[in-house]
């Protein structure tokens, strides 16, 4: 059975991209969320294999995400994508939980390869 993923991105076009290169690739979007607390309310609903999540976001950050995944489910798997510049965050991020990062824009290439890495 394919691994599920769950998007997370306030910008659709950025979630369209993830979806197209992972389904590509045989992974399954198991849903999509547009801000972090979308993002909790899914991955209850879906127990993804990973979550795939910004950072910058409106309503709640996916740093404060990440955290609230991480109490609901201490092994959850989360990649988290930044922007250039965002270093700081990323920091945080994985300091909350986040298993690694990509950079947008993204290479497909990267993202596979961070996907793999993250899932095992």
């Amino acid at each position: 059975m394919a691994q599920s993923v769950l998007l997370v991105d306030d910008a659709s076009f950025m979630r369209m991209m993830l979806k197209n290169i992972l389904v590509g690739s045989g992974y399954e979007v198991a849903g999509e969320a547009e801000n972090g607390a979308k993002a909790i309310e899914q991955y209850k609903a879906l127990k993804p294999d990973l979550v795939i999540m910004d950072i910058i976001m409106p309503e709640m950050g996916g740093i404060d995400a990440v955290r609230e995944i991480m109490k609901l489910s201490p092994g959850a798997k989360i990649l988290m994508c930044s922007s250039m510049g965002q270093q700081s965050l990323v920091v945080e991020a994985i300091q909350a939980g986040a298993k690694d990062f990509i950079v947008k824009p993204f290479q497909p290439s990267n993202v596979l390869e961070a996907v793999k890495k993250v899932l095992g």
